[in-house]
């Protein structure tokens, strides 16, 4: 014996899947629909809160391994400040404090 599944009102929507149209045309009315919500959210005078303020610190360097530690907020501030006053990345930023404290302790 075979049991029927429960209607819930969606079958008559999802039979008919040629409403939704190709992949690249959905891709590209999403694109569209994003940049005009961009141009509007511009014109308007929104811009997004910390998004243009920070310096972008992705670079492709060659470093693939991760350090994860707790640090005081201050202390992550501070550390943050010097490699964006420097246009370092974190990674570099790390690199070049490990080489100073190594020559300071020769």
């Amino acid at each position: 014996m075979t049991k029927s599944r429960a209607k819930i009102g969606f079958s008559d929507e999802l039979d008919d899947l040629s409403k939704i149209g190709s992949a690249d045309a959905v891709g590209a009315d999403l694109k569209r629909q994003t940049e005009a919500a961009r141009g509007a959210a511009a014109q308007a005078g929104f811009i997004r809160e910390g998004h243009q303020q920070k310096p972008l610190r992705r670079r492709r360097t060659g470093r693939n391994a991760q350090l994860n530690i707790k640090a005081k907020p201050e202390t992550i501030e501070a550390y943050c400040r010097i490699a964006d006053e420097h246009g370092w990345g974190l990674g570099e930023t790390l690199e070049y404090a490990v080489e100073l404290l190594d020559k300071q302790k020769r």
